[in-house]
């Protein structure tokens, strides 16, 4: 089986042919029947002078840019079709619509997925574009061919939602499209894909999603969004539900956050929030943002100095989501003053009785809190690091920078 993506906009116009190859009218439109199928098309319409023929997708032998061939001749008038939802009359240029019936995001074109069945082409809806790019293949839609389009769209990013996450309102007369923001697949998307539909919401929408999405994935979901975008949701939310939020956020990034907020809605905030988790959000908001103690994360493995990889391997255990980001463990003596740092690769390859530290980095770098974020970035450079520690100005290990914030610096700047 053969797979292609089509757009709708390319496919608009395009001349369909009958079995010896005449031209009978150009491609109008196309329409599912969702009691059938929800994801095949299954009318094509064509116009030919004032009148529309209906033809079933059984009927189409190819689908391409360049033409629609018919495998049957059976051809009938275009009647009524409230039973259908047509991409051009129903969904192009409307407004995908929420739960509770408010406007969302406006369809610009919509993605096709072509697959070849038993020899013949079948068209399944993919997605439905909202951004820039499908604007500019419908500017361009005539002007230039639609491989040059196909060149031009490449450096624009894609903006678009799964059919998947969409819903035909059945006993909407107008058959409108609703967005399924409560719906778990929406939850289970990339919080990266789910910023993208995020960012292309109104005020009140962007609100809505996070009011109704579990804490866990809204914190992931809001890593994901433009910076100046996160203090906007965040000042949306009330108080409690935004402090839900931010604990299950990386400490760095909630006080990078609170820290674009008014001091009086931060501080509403941070009472929200439970005891632990507003220390250490507070001890970070102490820091300048253009220093290592504001970027830098107050969530590591930090063990004695005597410890060996079996104690090492026990403590691991108890944490396994932990080891999503971890890269480093630190040994520290009595007074918490960072004595080595042990890349967490090395204990695969060591006996359980091996101690810790004859496994350390030689040697041990580290940053004091107050360090300037391009010397940081100098560091991970030179010695290229994954993880950096940082202590106060007794030497004491009170956080980590990952390479993951280096990144982060960088893009902002």
């Amino acid at each position: 089986m053969t797979e292609e993506i089509l757009y709708l906009s390319e496919l608009l116009g395009v001349k369909v042919y009958d079995l010896k190859g005449r031209r009978i009218g150009t491609f109008r439109d196309a329409a599912l029947v969702p009691l059938i199928d929800p994801v095949r098309l299954d009318r094509y319409l064509v116009g030919a002078g004032p009148a529309w023929l209906s033809i079933r997708y059984d009927q189409i032998q190819q689908i391409s840019t360049h033409g629609i061939h018919l495998k049957d001749e059976r051809l009938t008038p275009y009647h009524s079709d409230e039973y259908m939802l047509r991409m051009v009359r129903d969904l192009l240029d409307q407004q995908i619509i929420d739960a509770q019936g408010r406007k969302v995001v406006r369809v610009n074109d919509i993605t096709f997925l072509k697959e070849s069945e038993n020899g013949s082409d079948v068209l399944h809806i993919l997605e439905v574009d909202i951004g820039v790019r499908s604007i500019v293949r419908r500017l361009l839609r005539g002007l230039v061919s639609p491989a040059t389009v196909r060149t031009v769209q490449k450096r624009i990013p894609m903006h678009s939602i799964r059919w998947e996450f969409c819903n035909i309102l059945e006993a909407d007369p107008q058959r409108r499209v609703r967005l399924n923001i409560s719906n778990k697949l929406l939850e289970n998307m990339h919080p990266a894909d789910l910023a993208d539909i995020v960012e292309n919401l109104g005020h009140e929408d962007r609100a809505a999603i996070f009011n109704t999405m579990d804490t866990e994935t809204a914190a992931e979901l809001l890593s994901e969004v433009e910076p100046d975008l996160q203090t906007r949701i965040i000042e949306s939310l009330k108080a409690d539900k935004a402090a839900e939020i931010l604990e299950e956020m990386e400490p760095s990034e909630a006080a990078d956050l609170l820290n674009e907020l008014e001091e009086e809605r931060s501080e509403e905030i941070l009472d929200e929030m439970q005891p632990e988790d507003k220390e250490e959000v507070e001890e970070l908001l102490e820091f300048r943002d253009d220093t290592a103690g504001g970027i830098m994360d107050t969530g590591y493995l930090a063990l004695p100095e005597g410890a060996t990889v079996a104690e090492a391997m026990l403590e691991l255990r108890k944490d396994e989501e932990a080891l999503e980001n971890l890269h480093t463990i630190f040994l520290i003596d009595g007074y918490n003053h960072l004595r080595y740092s042990v890349p967490l690769a090395k204990l695969l390859f060591a006996q359980g009785d091996t101690p810790l530290k004859d496994l350390a980095s030689d040697p041990l770098l580290f940053v004091h809190a107050l360090e300037k974020q391009d010397r940081i970035a100098e560091m991970f450079d030179k010695y290229n690091l994954l993880t950096l520690p940082v202590v106060d100005e007794h030497g004491r290990l009170i956080g980590v920078i990952t390479v993951d914030d280096v990144v982060a610096l960088l893009r902002e700047s």
